[in-house]
């Protein structure tokens, strides 16, 4: 079966079986580039934590989404950052959290 039209097949019986888009893992041939130097601007305020920006895959390049500040959902709650993870099939994106 042609590759386009069985990942076709797949995203729609994905989305009639009610499985969000962001379940689904997206695999890039091509390496992320490394980040940019990245400037920190000042806080908004108090308690604020810094999520450093990434590199998203567009569908076609990787495109940098700058950093920002974000507020814990929690006291005590840790960020962790997302990163890019290497597979046989590819890059795949795994997703920052607050832990």
């Amino acid at each position: 079966m042609n590759r386009r039209i069985f990942a076709s097949l797949a995203l729609a019986g994905a989305l009639t079986a009610g499985v969000p888009l962001a379940a689904l893992p997206v695999y890039v041939k091509i390496a992320p580039p490394p980040p940019p130097l990245e400037v920190k601007i000042v806080a908004p305020g108090k308690g604020y934590f810094w999520v450093g920006g990434y590199q998203r895959w567009n569908g076609t390049a990787y495109a940098w989404v700058p950093g920002r500040w974000a507020l814990p959902p929690h006291p005590g709650a840790v960020w962790v950052p997302g990163h890019w993870k290497s597979t046989p099939h590819g890059w795949v994106w795994k997703s920052g959290r607050w832990h």
